[in-house]
């Protein structure tokens, strides 16, 4: 069963993904990140421009092969993703397929849409009976 971590209260979305992806990549992990397409636009350009030190590879709206070789990946849909390891939610639904991959992690800003947005697939997934972690960025603040 898919293990799942909400990252309630985040300042600042994509700089938190930035953050987050940086860690995973430094890892080893393979993540996918779904968002509507004008989040996941301006993702891709700032992790272009996150870190003056550090690269970290992704790629977007590119032809199979690359992205089946890339260890971050910007996709649409959680289907098309090219492995299965982590899913990085940054969009506002329940992402299609997300029961695919081994961990999936929500990440909420403090925005109040945004957080009701994050009760309802949170709801969403307990009523399925997933088991979840929750971590307030608002407490290690």
């Amino acid at each position: 069963m898919t293990e799942i971590t909400f990252h309630v209260n985040t300042p600042d979305k994509v700089g938190y993904a930035c953050r987050l992806l940086r860690k995973a990549w430094g890892a080893g992990s393979k993540v996918a990140v779904t968002a509507e397409p004008e989040l996941l636009r301006e993702l891709d350009a700032t992790l272009w421009t996150f870190s003056a030190a550090d690269f970290i590879p992704h790629c977007y709206e590119v032809a199979d092969d690359l992205r089946a070789r890339t260890p971050i990946v910007l996709v649409d849909s959680a289907r098309a993703a090219p492995h299965v390891e982590v899913l990085l939610n940054l969009g506002t639904s329940v992402p299609d397929g997300f029961e695919r991959f081994e961990r999936l992690i929500e990440v909420v800003c403090a925005d109040p849409s945004d957080l009701q947005q994050g009760r309802v697939r949170w709801k969403h997934y307990a009523s399925r009976g997933y088991a979840m972690t929750r971590h307030d960025r608002a407490e290690a603040r």
